[in-house]
């Protein structure tokens, strides 16, 4: 080995800033600066020749390399106090004064921080790359200067092209789907070469393969100088994700339909009792649109009573996470309008299993509700009619069982008799038997008439002019009796009835106050007619003789109950009566005093059914 020369040369050499070697033909070291031996880790006095293949051991080639006398550069790594640093040597001939080569000069730069960055560049472009290829997301750069186009990994295979690819602003727009998409992505393109105005737009391309793809196309200009130079970008792979988003509005677009065309009010509630959801049949009932019924509750759109016990049994059910099924509720809006409802609340839980509102539906039963009362109804007039059945069959049972007993009675009588003349008193007395027969049986027919009709035509009369009318037909009888008529009512006063049976009430009731006058005065029966609520009452009253009520007034409407001592009263007029009527859905009430008249009060209905 040849020790390092002191000379001139070697003094300005050991100086030198930059870490310079000499080395001789074969590689051994002839002289060095002291920043040179200082990387290496070399005394700076050493007088030791050290080849330079003992220093670079990794550089397998090092030997091959020197031999070509032509320069070469080299990475290299060394261990120094336990840690690795990273060199690179860079090697030239080293001349003579005759321009002969008589060995190396090798320049050496410690580059341990720069591998160091690169190393970690690397890791970074590949955690980028591997988070890129999960999530489908490439990158593009645009050159406006050299209109170069560059692509990504990435990016070439959303579109499906070779690695090798070199793409162009015409293919790249190209891949495009004809129409709105390719039309989209040229505007967009010009405007942010032009202007510089960024973008973020979903598009459809097709690929190098032919396969329709939905992407995620973003671009945003870089200045520089006020002045765009450069155009960078992101293509991301969305196909996956719109059709999944699709899928999700198709069955929105499913469950949406579904609820609106069910018949029944279907909401949904947060926890603080305002409505997230709404069907259809909700918004028609409450009449207004989803947008104005988002974000209300209850205390907004109901009466503040119904509101409250809304609100305590949503509370109930969040707390309790128990279901409300089928209970009958009873909603009342802002306008009054009620409605009766069959109502069921349905804790909601969230994917964590957490309770975070509720659902809702209700079921309209105000029909329903309606039906059962006229069906109540309906049973309480079965109930009365079969009453009024079973009354009116001991009545046909007893009158006919009389007329018959009668019958018998006389027509024994006429066979024992022998004498001509007592026969044609008993003949007589038959003729009369028959003729009170017939008129029984008439009466019974009146009877069963009025109540075996169906669907009764009732229309709207003038009460006041049907009064006039009746009145005008018994001017002779009442001009006989000295009879005064005071009639209250009103001239415009309508009413519904059957016009044959309001003749039949008027003219009963008037007749029957005229034949039972007190002889004590003269007679003065007064007429009114008020209304209230859905009915009309028409009130005629008497100052006449009166029934003595608590003797007879379970009976006062009875078939053949008389209550005065007159030949020609016959008990029947006012049981007629009271069947016309209760078959036009009215009734009829008494109030009378003995000796100081009577009053009839007759209900009507405000309107047909």
């Amino acid at each position: 080995m040849k020790a390092i020369q002191r000379t001139s040369q070697h003094y300005l050499l050991k100086q030198l800033p930059k870490a310079t070697a000499l080395l001789s033909k074969d590689g051994t070291l002839v002289d060095a600066s002291d920043s040179w031996l200082d990387i290496f880790g070399l005394p700076l006095k050493s007088g030791l020749a050290i080849n330079i293949h003992s220093l670079m051991e990794d550089t397998d080639d090092l030997a091959d390399q020197l031999k070509k006398n032509a320069p070469f550069s080299i990475r290299h790594k060394i261990e120094k106090s336990r840690d690795i640093h990273w060199l690179e040597s860079n090697f030239n001939p080293w001349f003579d004064e005759k321009e002969n080569i008589i060995g190396t000069i090798v320049q050496t730069d410690d580059i341990s921080k720069e591998v160091e960055m690169e190393m970690e560049l690397k890791k970074v472009n590949k955690m980028l790359k591997t988070k890129s290829e999960v999530a489908k997301v490439g990158c593009w750069e645009f050159n406006v200067e050299t209109e170069e186009l560059y692509w990504c990994d990435e990016t070439k295979k959303i579109h499906q092209v070779p690695e090798s690819y070199q793409p162009n602003v015409t293919d790249a727009i190209n891949f495009y789907k004809q129409g709105f998409s390719r039309n989209k992505i040229s505007m967009l393109f010009h405007k942010i070469l032009n202007d510089g105005q960024s973008y973020n737009q979903r598009l459809m391309i097709v690929t190098k393969k032919g396969e329709e793809k939905w992407v995620n196309a973003a671009g945003k200009a870089i200045m520089e100088d006020d002045k765009i130079t450069r155009l960078f970008g992101t293509f991301q792979d969305i196909h996956e994700q719109v059709l999944a988003e699709a899928k999700i509005k198709e069955n929105e677009q499913l469950l949406t339909t579904l609820i609106d065309n069910l018949p029944l009010n279907i909401f949904v509630k947060d926890l603080d009792s305002k409505k997230i959801l709404v069907n259809q049949a909700e918004c028609d009932y409450l009449g207004k649109s989803r947008e104005e019924l988002i974000g209300k509750d209850d205390f907004d759109l109901y009466d503040k009573e119904v509101a409250k016990i809304s609100r305590d049994e949503d509370l109930e059910v969040i707390k309790t996470l128990k279901p409300i099924l089928g209970k009958e509720t009873i909603s009342i809006k802002k306008d009054g309008q009620t409605t009766n409802f069959l109502t069921s609340k349905i804790p909601l839980f969230d994917l964590d299993g957490k309770v975070n509102g509720l659902i809702g539906i209700s079921m309209d039963i105000s029909p329903i509700k309606k039906k059962e009362d006229q069906l109540r109804n309906l049973i309480n007039i079965t109930s009365i009619q079969n009453k009024k059945l079973i009354n009116f069959a001991h009545i046909v049972s007893h009158n006919l069982r009389s007329h018959s007993a009668n019958f018998s009675m006389l027509l024994e009588f006429l066979k024992s008799e022998d004498q001509e003349e007592e026969k044609n008193k008993i003949l007589k007395m038959l003729t009369r038997a028959s003729d009170n027969l017939l008129e029984t049986l008439e009466n019974l027919n009146e009877v069963v008439d009025i109540n075996t009709r169906v669907n009764l035509k009732k229309e709207p009369i003038v009460l006041h002019d049907a009064i006039s009318k009746v009145l005008h037909n018994l001017s002779a009888f009442m001009e006989k009796n000295h009879v005064t008529i005071q009639n209250h009512v009103d001239k415009e006063q309508q009413i519904w009835s059957v016009p044959a049976y309001l003749d039949s009430i008027i003219l009963n009731l008037v007749t029957n106050a005229i034949k039972y006058r007190s002889p004590d005065r003269k007679p003065v029966i007064t007429i009114n007619a008020k209304q209230i609520e859905q009915r009309t009452i028409l009130s005629i009253a008497d100052n006449g003789l009166g029934i003595d009520l608590e003797r007879h007034g379970d009976k006062i409407f009875g078939m053949y109950k008389t209550f005065h001592n007159r030949k020609d009263a016959k008990g029947i007029g006012l049981y007629i009566i009271k069947n016309q009527i209760e078959a036009m859905g009215g009734s009829i009430t008494v109030n009378s005093e003995v000796d100081k008249g009577s009053t009839f009060n007759v209900y009507f209905n405000e309107k047909s059914e």
